[in-house]
């Protein structure tokens, strides 16, 4: 059975966003008073399937 405190004091805990995308979202959160990690993330080979997939034979993509 679930612990329903546990999750009670999810919500009572400091919120903490991990974003991944619009640097604009994470700014608007902390003008908020939230804290926000900004992720510099982009796809694998700049999200070119073709080269996906060669990095996937090569053994460099997971």
């Amino acid at each position: 059975m679930m612990d329903i405190g546990k999750i009670l004091d999810l919500f009572k805990s400091e919120l903490v966003v991990i974003n991944v995308g619009s640097h604009t979202f994470a700014s608007a959160l902390e003008k908020q008073g939230y804290t926000a990690v900004q992720v510099d993330w982009v796809p694998p080979a700049g999200g070119d399937k073709k080269l996906q997939e060669i990095l996937k034979i090569m053994g460099g993509l997971h």
